[in-house]
Protein backbone atom coordinates (compact mmCIF):
# COMPACT_ATOMS: atom_id res chain seq x y z
CA UNK A 1 0.00 0.00 0.00
CA UNK A 2 3.05 2.13 0.45
CA UNK A 3 4.01 2.51 -2.76
CA UNK A 4 0.10 3.53 -4.03
CA UNK A 5 -0.13 5.81 -1.32
CA UNK A 6 3.49 7.58 -2.82
CA UNK A 7 2.06 7.12 -6.63
CA UNK A 8 -1.10 8.52 -5.52
CA UNK A 9 -2.02 11.53 -7.47
CA UNK A 10 -4.70 14.29 -6.44
CA UNK A 11 -8.37 14.83 -7.63
CA UNK A 12 -7.25 18.61 -7.88
CA UNK A 13 -4.75 21.08 -7.22
CA UNK A 14 -2.46 20.41 -4.12
CA UNK A 15 0.08 23.10 -2.62
CA UNK A 16 1.77 23.93 0.62
CA UNK A 17 -0.45 25.51 2.86
CA UNK A 18 -4.27 24.68 1.18
CA UNK A 19 -7.00 24.13 2.92
CA UNK A 20 -8.99 21.28 1.62
CA UNK A 21 -12.14 19.90 3.31
CA UNK A 22 -13.33 16.42 2.37
CA UNK A 23 -16.64 15.39 2.72
CA UNK A 24 -17.26 11.30 2.28
CA UNK A 25 -20.10 9.19 2.21
CA UNK A 26 -22.23 6.88 -0.36
CA UNK A 27 -23.64 9.94 -1.94
CA UNK A 28 -26.39 7.59 -2.91
CA UNK A 29 -27.66 9.48 -4.45
CA UNK A 30 -26.05 13.03 -3.97
CA UNK A 31 -28.50 15.53 -2.99
CA UNK A 32 -28.80 19.26 -2.08
CA UNK A 33 -28.18 18.47 1.37
CA UNK A 34 -24.73 17.65 0.37
CA UNK A 35 -24.36 20.68 -1.27
CA UNK A 36 -25.40 22.60 1.34
CA UNK A 37 -23.06 21.12 3.95
CA UNK A 38 -20.16 22.29 1.48
CA UNK A 39 -21.07 25.63 0.75
CA UNK A 40 -21.04 26.49 3.93
CA UNK A 41 -18.05 25.09 4.63
CA UNK A 42 -16.48 26.96 2.04
CA UNK A 43 -17.78 30.11 3.02
CA UNK A 44 -17.62 29.73 6.59
CA UNK A 45 -14.09 28.17 7.11
CA UNK A 46 -12.54 30.08 3.88
CA UNK A 47 -11.54 26.49 2.14
CA UNK A 48 -9.44 26.48 -0.77
CA UNK A 49 -11.43 23.14 -2.27
CA UNK A 50 -13.68 20.65 -0.55
CA UNK A 51 -13.60 17.02 -2.08
CA UNK A 52 -16.47 14.89 -2.13
CA UNK A 53 -15.02 11.49 -1.61
CA UNK A 54 -17.66 8.81 -3.03
CA UNK A 55 -17.17 5.74 -1.37
CA UNK A 56 -17.08 2.30 -3.18
CA UNK A 57 -19.13 0.90 -0.12
CA UNK A 58 -19.81 2.35 3.14
CA UNK A 59 -19.29 -0.45 6.09
CA UNK A 60 -21.85 0.80 8.04
CA UNK A 61 -24.17 0.55 4.99
CA UNK A 62 -25.74 -2.42 3.40
CA UNK A 63 -24.47 -3.10 0.15
CA UNK A 64 -28.35 -4.22 -1.22
CA UNK A 65 -29.56 -0.87 -2.66
CA UNK A 66 -26.67 0.55 -3.36
CA UNK A 67 -25.99 2.01 -6.82
CA UNK A 68 -22.91 1.49 -8.19
CA UNK A 69 -20.08 3.65 -7.81
CA UNK A 70 -19.66 5.31 -11.40
CA UNK A 71 -23.44 6.01 -11.18
CA UNK A 72 -23.00 7.86 -7.78
CA UNK A 73 -20.51 9.50 -9.21
CA UNK A 74 -22.49 10.69 -12.22
CA UNK A 75 -25.17 11.55 -10.88
CA UNK A 76 -23.10 13.49 -8.34
CA UNK A 77 -20.99 15.40 -11.48
CA UNK A 78 -24.56 16.80 -12.93
CA UNK A 79 -26.10 17.65 -9.48
CA UNK A 80 -23.19 20.03 -8.73
CA UNK A 81 -20.53 22.27 -10.63
CA UNK A 82 -18.34 24.14 -9.24
CA UNK A 83 -14.63 25.32 -9.57
CA UNK A 84 -13.64 24.71 -5.94
CA UNK A 85 -15.39 21.21 -5.78
CA UNK A 86 -13.75 18.41 -6.63
CA UNK A 87 -15.81 14.84 -6.56
CA UNK A 88 -13.77 11.70 -6.98
CA UNK A 89 -13.45 7.82 -6.39
CA UNK A 90 -10.09 8.35 -4.60
CA UNK A 91 -10.72 6.04 -1.81
CA UNK A 92 -11.39 3.57 -4.93
CA UNK A 93 -8.13 4.36 -6.12
CA UNK A 94 -6.50 3.49 -2.55
CA UNK A 95 -8.21 0.65 -1.93
CA UNK A 96 -9.29 1.99 1.85
CA UNK A 97 -12.65 1.17 3.32
CA UNK A 98 -12.32 3.22 6.29
CA UNK A 99 -11.91 6.74 6.85
CA UNK A 100 -9.37 6.43 9.44
CA UNK A 101 -7.13 4.66 6.76
CA UNK A 102 -7.91 7.26 3.85
CA UNK A 103 -6.96 10.21 5.90
CA UNK A 104 -3.49 8.56 7.30
CA UNK A 105 -3.02 8.12 3.94
CA UNK A 106 -3.79 11.49 2.43
CA UNK A 107 -1.80 13.13 5.32
CA UNK A 108 1.43 10.49 4.22
CA UNK A 109 0.81 11.95 0.62
CA UNK A 110 0.12 15.37 0.77
CA UNK A 111 1.98 16.27 3.87
CA UNK A 112 2.02 19.95 3.07
CA UNK A 113 -2.62 19.98 3.03
CA UNK A 114 -3.94 21.46 5.34
CA UNK A 115 -7.33 18.74 5.36
CA UNK A 116 -10.67 19.57 7.30
CA UNK A 117 -13.00 16.42 7.75
CA UNK A 118 -16.62 17.85 7.04
CA UNK A 119 -19.52 15.71 8.13
CA UNK A 120 -23.73 16.47 8.47
CA UNK A 121 -24.54 16.54 12.48
CA UNK A 122 -26.76 13.23 11.77
CA UNK A 123 -23.15 12.00 10.93
CA UNK A 124 -21.77 12.77 14.59
CA UNK A 125 -24.62 10.83 16.49
CA UNK A 126 -23.22 7.56 14.97
CA UNK A 127 -19.64 9.01 14.52
CA UNK A 128 -18.82 7.10 17.35
CA UNK A 129 -19.38 3.29 15.38
CA UNK A 130 -16.66 4.31 12.74
CA UNK A 131 -13.56 2.89 13.17
CA UNK A 132 -10.75 4.06 15.23
CA UNK A 133 -13.02 7.47 15.65
CA UNK A 134 -10.90 8.79 18.55
CA UNK A 135 -7.78 8.68 16.18
CA UNK A 136 -9.63 10.44 13.18
CA UNK A 137 -10.13 13.34 15.82
CA UNK A 138 -6.62 13.52 16.32
CA UNK A 139 -5.95 13.43 12.58
CA UNK A 140 -7.59 16.10 11.66
CA UNK A 141 -10.01 19.15 12.62
CA UNK A 142 -13.50 18.26 12.31
CA UNK A 143 -16.16 20.46 11.56
CA UNK A 144 -19.85 19.92 11.69
CA UNK A 145 -22.46 20.86 9.79
CA UNK A 146 -26.25 21.22 11.36
CA UNK A 147 -28.65 19.22 10.42
CA UNK A 148 -32.57 18.92 10.58
CA UNK A 149 -33.66 16.49 13.31
CA UNK A 150 -29.74 16.08 14.76
CA UNK A 151 -29.50 19.97 16.39
CA UNK A 152 -28.35 18.33 19.65
CA UNK A 153 -26.30 15.98 18.71
CA UNK A 154 -23.00 18.51 19.63
CA UNK A 155 -24.47 18.17 22.85
CA UNK A 156 -25.62 14.65 23.16
CA UNK A 157 -23.54 12.56 20.40
CA UNK A 158 -20.83 10.72 22.35
CA UNK A 159 -18.03 11.83 20.42
CA UNK A 160 -19.28 15.40 20.88
CA UNK A 161 -18.84 14.86 24.91
CA UNK A 162 -15.74 12.93 24.59
CA UNK A 163 -13.87 15.95 23.05
CA UNK A 164 -15.96 18.55 24.57
CA UNK A 165 -12.73 20.60 25.47
CA UNK A 166 -11.50 20.55 21.84
CA UNK A 167 -14.87 22.54 20.65
CA UNK A 168 -14.06 25.49 19.06
CA UNK A 169 -16.11 28.45 18.61
CA UNK A 170 -14.35 30.70 15.80
CA UNK A 171 -14.38 29.70 12.23
CA UNK A 172 -11.61 31.85 11.18
CA UNK A 173 -8.47 29.62 10.40
CA UNK A 174 -10.52 26.34 11.55
CA UNK A 175 -8.38 24.69 9.18
CA UNK A 176 -4.89 25.26 10.43
CA UNK A 177 -5.88 24.52 14.12
CA UNK A 178 -3.83 21.37 15.40
CA UNK A 179 -6.34 18.71 16.25
CA UNK A 180 -7.98 17.20 17.84
CA UNK A 181 -10.90 20.87 17.16
CA UNK A 182 -14.14 20.49 16.37
CA UNK A 183 -16.21 23.09 15.12
CA UNK A 184 -20.09 22.86 15.56
CA UNK A 185 -21.37 25.68 12.31
CA UNK A 186 -25.58 26.63 12.30
CA UNK A 187 -27.21 28.24 10.20
CA UNK A 188 -29.72 27.59 7.67
CA UNK A 189 -30.75 23.91 7.24
CA UNK A 190 -31.48 21.63 4.44
CA UNK A 191 -33.71 19.07 5.19
CA UNK A 192 -33.17 16.89 2.11
CA UNK A 193 -31.62 13.25 2.82
CA UNK A 194 -30.48 10.53 0.84
CA UNK A 195 -32.69 7.80 2.71
CA UNK A 196 -35.33 10.56 1.97
CA UNK A 197 -34.43 10.42 -1.48
CA UNK A 198 -34.53 6.63 -1.79
CA UNK A 199 -37.87 6.23 0.23
CA UNK A 200 -40.19 8.50 -2.13
CA UNK A 201 -38.32 6.64 -5.28
CA UNK A 202 -39.32 3.19 -3.42
CA UNK A 203 -43.26 4.27 -3.17
CA UNK A 204 -43.18 5.55 -6.71
CA UNK A 205 -42.13 3.01 -8.06
CA UNK A 206 -44.61 0.61 -6.02
CA UNK A 207 -47.64 2.74 -7.33
CA UNK A 208 -49.35 1.20 -10.34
Amino acid sequence: MASAVTELSAPGPVAQGLCIGLLGGSFNPAHAGHVHITQVALRRLGLDYVWWLVSPQNPLKAARGMAPLQQRLDVAKALFSHPRVIICDLERRLGTHYTVDTLLHLKQRFAGVHFVWLMGSDNLEQFHRWRDWQTIMGLVPVAVIVRPGSSLAALRARAAQQFARARVFEPKGFALRHPPAMIVLDGPRHPLSASAIRARRLVAARRP
